[in-house]
């Protein structure tokens, strides 16, 4: 088995979905993550608040400087992550198509570089 990390992107512009449509979204997401546990792919998820709450640390030689807010700005920021476990990319890109259509934000998926201990 290996670690895979499904990556939620959330744009920084638009209009947020309606508290209905909110309530909907975050009931398929905890459905999704059901799945997950009930499958043993499960590892962890959860939300991120936005970029504007950012702390960068940036080591400068025997320093750290301290900047608030974010480190780079752009059209898209990591909105929230779910930390899996799956045999191959293939089965962590099935879970990722499941976590785009429960979420309706595209999902990224990237592989760790260690398999997990079971």
């Amino acid at each position: 088995m290996k670690y895979y990390l499904l990556s939620v992107i959330q744009p920084s512009e638009g209009t947020p979905p309606s508290a209905e449509a909110l309530a909907e979204i975050m009931g398929n997401v905890e459905a999704f993550h059901q799945e997950l546990r009930e499958a043993g792919a499960w590892v962890f998820a959860g939300g991120l608040h936005g970029p504007e709450t950012a702390t960068v640390l940036r080591p400068k030689g025997d320093d750290v400087l301290i900047t608030d807010g974010p480190y780079a700005e752009g059209k898209e920021y990591l909105g929230g992550l779910c930390l899996i476990k799956a045999p191959d990319l293939d089965a962590a890109l099935e879970w990722g198509r499941k976590a785009g259509r429960a979420t309706t934000l595209p999902i990224e998926v990237r592989p760790f570089l260690h398999t997990a201990e079971d």
